[in-house]
């Protein structure tokens, strides 16, 4: 994952003063350069109806069709149907008027006051959580090939889930090529886990499964791949992997007993599991040029 340009004290001002990183991430299908970018949840853009994904939108057209006849909404007709069987239930008489219905006796419980402090209670505060970003477009990661198109398609007026940010119009003004030099802890080699576990505990690699993972987790999110994300969630045989190479990088008494703790995790189901997360990520990535 070379670049011909350098990443200088210039350079790595200008993405710290906008809070974005370019990103270099290898996958099965090629090497591709990307933006990520971290904010506090409560920082984060609305999303507009523009960028309302795929499977919301077919989500969203499956309850408009469940309309059958006329003119009435769908809470309606329920609201309509809801009514008939009370009167079903309210005297058994199929024919009653559905205004009649809504005259049946109050029920006393209706008029109970709640809990003395419910009217006191305060509300539950939003957890404000720092996530990550990408550019990315409902759903998919947008990857390319070479800096010079990822510059090009910054300065365009392409929509895409980072232009919402505040700092996104000086990026797109004032991004040159030169700029797009990844730092090595933003550089990814995803098309090698697989054929490292393979390899066996003895070659495994632990500086790349753990940048492997924390990539992925960013991109589960971002991108709002569940299956993923339970992969590799807390308590998963995953996330146990990943915490002994951790422990096993720090060393110390610790670091040796979670080597021992590794040397027990399957080799292959490992790298099927890895092979199954690195193949969804390549379906939700969009390569570019």
């Amino acid at each position: 994952m070379d670049n011909e340009f350098e990443r200088t004290e210039q350079v790595d001002e200008f993405w710290a003063d906008v809070r974005i990183q370019p990103v270099c991430v290898a996958l099965p299908a090629g090497v591709g350069y990307t933006l990520r970018a971290y904010r506090m949840s409560d920082e984060l853009p609305e999303a507009t109806e523009e960028e309302t994904s795929d499977d919301e939108a077919a989500e969203t057209d499956e309850l408009v069709t469940r309309v059958d006849d006329g003119d009435e909404p769908v809470a309606r007709r329920r609201v309509v149907r809801g009514e008939e069987k009370a009167e079903v239930d309210h005297d058994g008489d199929d024919d009653v008027d559905a205004e009649e219905a809504d005259y049946d006796e109050p029920d006393p419980k209706d008029f109970e006051d709640g809990p003395e402090d419910d009217e006191d209670a305060e509300p539950a505060e939003p957890v404000v959580e720092e996530v990550p970003l990408f550019l990315s477009r409902k759903g998919k990661l947008l990857l390319f090939r070479t800096v010079e198109g990822l510059a090009a398609f910054v300065g365009s007026d392409a929509p895409h889930d980072l232009a919402g940010l505040e700092e996104w119009d000086t990026v797109a003004a004032k991004l040159t090529v030169e700029q797009l030099v990844p730092t090595e802890d933003d550089s990814y080699e995803l098309d090698l886990v697989v054929e490292n576990l393979r390899g066996g505990h003895d070659a495994w690699d632990a500086d790349l499964l753990i940048s492997a993972g924390e990539l992925t987790r960013d991109l589960a999110y971002a991108l709002r791949l569940e299956s993923v994300r339970t992969s590799i969630s807390a308590g998963s045989p995953l996330d146990d992997l990943d915490e002994s190479l951790r422990k096993s990088v720090e060393g110390g008494i610790g670091g040796f007993l979670a080597k021992r703790r590794t040397k027990k995790i399957g080799a292959e189901q490992a790298a099927l599991a890895w092979r199954t997360i690195i193949g969804k990520i390549s379906a939700a990535t969009d390569w570019r040029d």
